[in-house]
């Protein structure tokens, strides 16, 4: 089985003109267009029993009828979705009651997308909320490729965020990307072994070996096998986990049962 926990899907009348600009801002093309369908069908080809997509609200006015739409195909032909919050919300419980109440298993925040820092207080106060409802968090970690010059989400933030809400969200924060794109020492200084979980998406090309030596050092039950897709492949991505040289319970753990433990824990 397999499970892939971070996946990125538009509608179709917006995927085209979106994954155009992400492509321009982040000087990256895409693996193949972000509609739905065609993740169903990525799938299928690959042998991905589910896919998990994170929505991103870039404004508050989206909040709402992402969480709508994400709701009512939650599960469908093994699509799973997060919710999708804003810092700038002004009704976050409401948000996050509605998410909690149609099974979506958590939320995605995105520092950089959403011009907030990991730290700041408006996002601690909507982790906290998260947290106490049994929701995880899963953030982008580490550079965007569009925002080089500044970083939103840094391995110390995390380690502030983490002190200035006591273990409230401990085993509930999932950071993105092996705990940081393009950050990897400063994860194996700074992160493993913390009371977070990783996840793999966009970074087994880039850097194998140090994607191996991270899941050692932080543990194989805490890291999620994820793509990124439409920016990933998921069949070269599940080949690449394939060959790291971990024993096969610690690949089952990554591929599927971590996964599992978070989607269907009720």
């Amino acid at each position: 089985m397999v499970i892939d926990f971070h996946t990125h899907t538009f509608p179709d009348s917006i995927a085209e003109k979106a994954v155009a600009h992400l492509s321009r801002v982040g000087h990256t093309a895409a693996f193949m267009d972000a509609k739905r369908d065609t993740l169903v069908q990525s799938m299928k080809e690959n042998h991905i029993d589910i896919s998990v997509v994170l929505p991103v609200a870039t404004a508050p006015t989206q909040v709402s009828g992402i969480n709508a739409l994400s709701a009512k195909i939650n599960g469908r032909d093994g699509v799973y979705y997060a919710g999708a919050v804003h810092p700038d919300c002004g009704n976050i419980d409401e948000t996050l009651d509605f998410i909690k109440a149609n099974g979506l298993f958590g939320i995605k925040l995105h520092p950089d997308y959403q011009g907030v820092h990991f730290d700041d207080v408006r996002y601690l106060r909507i982790m906290e909320a998260a947290a106490k409802r049994g929701l995880y968090i899963i953030t982008h970690a580490g550079i965007d490729i569009a925002y080089r010059d500044h970083v939103h989400c840094t391995p110390d933030m995390v380690l502030h965020a983490l002190d200035a809400l006591g273990g409230i969200i401990d085993n509930k924060l999932i950071l993105a990307h092996m705990g940081g794109y393009e950050l990897p020492d400063e994860v194996l200084e700074k992160l493993c072994g913390k009371p977070v979980l990783m996840d793999t998406a966009a970074v087994l090309d880039l850097y194998p070996e140090k994607c191996a030596e991270i899941i050692r050092s932080h543990g194989a039950k805490r890291v999620l096998f994820a793509t990124d897709s439409p920016w990933r492949s998921q069949k070269q991505f599940v080949e690449l986990l394939c060959s790291l040289p971990l024993k096969e319970e610690e690949k089952e753990n990554i591929l599927h049962k971590n996964a599992e433990s978070i989607l269907f824990a009720n």
